[in-house]
């Protein structure tokens, strides 16, 4: 792996998920009822940034803006060729954001909930079929690494 050393300015790193989406304010919509705000300044008729944190942003893009990335084939809505996590700080904001999900566009419980005890998860659908895994963990019953 390659890492360079900036000497002025060094980006932070961050990671922009870009999601093709088919109804633009819409999908605005349902991800602001999930937590996420907008950046405007990244934002226009054909994209919208939608920020999680510091360091996640993800890109709504219109498919005819998305045609001007990539001449890929969009997987079809009832497919799943990826799953993006989001941990959340307890179990009722798991299900908040799952009950946000089924009120605002998208699909609640795409999969079997899965409650391990340290770990609780909840898989929801964007309206254009998106999976997202809304997830608490806590990790102090997990023995440290090599132990068990």
């Amino acid at each position: 792996m390659l890492f360079i050393e900036y000497e002025e300015n060094p980006m932070a790193k961050m990671i922009f998920v870009s999601l093709p989406v088919t109804d633009l304010k819409a999908s605005i919509t349902f991800y602001k009822a999930l937590g996420f705000e907008q950046n405007l300044q990244f934002s226009d008729d054909s994209g919208a940034c939608m920020v999680w944190s510091e360091a996640i942003n993800v890109m709504l893009i219109t498919h005819a803006k998305w045609r001007t990335f990539t001449q890929r084939p969009l997987p079809p809505a009832e497919t799943a060729g990826h799953m993006l996590s989001l941990a959340l700080d307890s179990r009722d904001a798991v299900d908040a954001m799952n009950h946000a999900a089924a009120t605002h566009g998208g699909q609640a419980d795409v999969n079997p909930a899965e409650d391990m005890g340290f770990m609780y998860t909840r898989d929801l659908a964007d309206p254009d079929g998106h999976v997202w895994a809304a997830l608490w963990m806590d990790s102090a019953p997990i023995p440290p690494a090599g132990q068990s």
